[in-house]
């Protein structure tokens, strides 16, 4: 049937989501992508507890820290200012 609605949840592809943002958030952007990991990541777990949910959650906040850490590096050696 074409347009039908499968009895599918939303949870899963929220949890890819939350996958794919932690892995990418890991090589770029992960001051925006790691907390956005980290929210589908926990919307998706509350829907349906899945593995990839919490891989992403994990994948979020390693990339929330590496980010926050390498910024907190490039200041504090000046290479944030040009200095």
């Amino acid at each position: 049937m074409a347009g039908s609605v499968t009895g599918r949840s939303t949870g899963n592809g929220m949890a890819v989501a939350s996958l794919v943002c932690g892995i990418v958030g890991l090589l770029v952007y992960g001051i925006v992508l790691g907390p956005i990991a980290v929210i589908l990541g926990l919307v998706a777990h509350g829907k349906q507890a899945s593995g990839m949910a919490k891989a992403g959650i994990v994948l979020g906040v390693i990339a929330t820290v590496f980010a926050i850490a390498g910024i907190i590096w490039m200041s504090g050696n000046g290479l944030l200012m040009g200095g």
